[in-house]
């Protein structure tokens, strides 16, 4: 194959999964230093790659606006004339975007129902490896068989006036109930965090009740709500030089590993091994030790849970979170 002077990726699913496809943008730049790279999300999403000298232009397809918008897109996309397309989603919208972009090659995983018409379609496992060293496989062929990490550009974001003694970042939110530590239980974790440090709530609007309840209930704790209030690059700027920053497993999680903050993951339905567990250098795993006939539940999780016990989550002990503040 001829160096691919155009690359367009496609991943237009949620946050977390366009955070992790940023390690084939730094793979791909790094073997290819002077080839320009696109890259395709949902509209939403584009201040992700705020900075990012190695992705040349952003394309968003606009979900409330499906039809239309995939159609543009398909138009846009065969303008540009790319010389290799490389689908990381195994669905059919993008599979549709990939097999009319005209490229020279197309790449994706064999689980997309249009993968039949790819250039070169990559097998798609979920067999405990993460999900970068997956999306590595669709370029490996061009590269090599070793994954680069996400990474996400914050230098040029100024958090100074946050940032004036040593603090705690804390998600508590996720999109999926059963991915969802309890506000009961952030409580009960942030009555045992020390007083010495500050602690801020991340999120987004939808996660302002969520945290205001939190915060009405621990006591003397210096408690900021910053859900709503900041762009990703800046949570992820302020998870950075935090001392800890306690997440679900969520897109939080992400942003942690692309700016190799220091991260504790909550596992409550689903499991790490599904290949979407953290990558900072300094990460803790916390899921339930007695084995559960009942998880995992989903790949995803779910809106609430199926045997209503909710186990996985409420049998969660605290001092196994809190310990990993005093290892730092």
């Amino acid at each position: 194959m001829k160096i691919p002077k155009k690359i367009l990726i496609i991943q237009t699913a949620f946050l977390g999964d366009v955070i992790l496809a940023t390690s084939l943008v730094e793979k791909l730049k790094l073997t290819f230093p002077n080839s320009t790279i696109d890259f395709l999300l949902k509209k939403g999403y584009e201040s992700i790659f705020e900075s990012n000298p190695h992705v040349n232009e952003i394309l968003t397809l606009d979900k409330s606006k499906k039809i239309k918008s995939l159609y543009k897109n398909i138009l846009l996309i065969r303008e540009k004339k790319y010389d290799l397309v490389i689908n990381c989603q195994r669905f059919f919208t993008s599979g549709l975007l990939t097999v009319f972009s005209n490229a020279n090659q197309t790449i994706g995983f064999d689980k997309n129902p249009l993968s039949i018409f790819y250039t070169l379609k990559i097998k798609h496992e979920f067999n405990k490896i993460h999900e970068i060293e997956r999306n590595q496989k669709l370029i490996s062929h061009v590269t090599d068989n070793e994954s680069s990490k996400p990474c996400l550009f914050t230098n040029h974001i100024n958090i100074d006036e946050f940032i004036n003694s040593e603090y705690i970042t804390i998600s508590p939110a996720s999109v999926w109930f059963t991915k969802q530590f309890p506000t009961s239980k952030w409580i009960e974790l942030i009555k045992k965090i020390p007083l010495k440090y500050k602690i801020f709530l991340l999120g987004a609007n939808s996660d302002i009740e969520l945290c205001e309840e939190i915060k009405s209930k621990c006591g003397d704790h210096i408690i900021e709500i910053v859900a709503g209030k900041f762009l990703f690059l800046k949570s992820a700027a302020l998870m950075k030089n935090a001392k800890m920053n306690f997440v679900n497993d969520s897109a939080p999680m992400h942003l942690a590993s692309a700016v190799n903050a220091p991260v504790c993951a909550i596992y409550c339905s689903t499991l790490p091994s599904f290949g979407f567990g953290p990558l900072s250098d300094i990460s803790y795993i916390i899921q339930v030790d007695e084995p559960l006939n009942c998880r995992p539940c989903g790949i995803h999780g779910l809106k609430k849970c199926p045997e209503t016990h909710f186990d996985c989550a409420n049998k969660l002990e605290i001092y196994k979170i809190i310990r990993t503040v005093k290892f730092i």
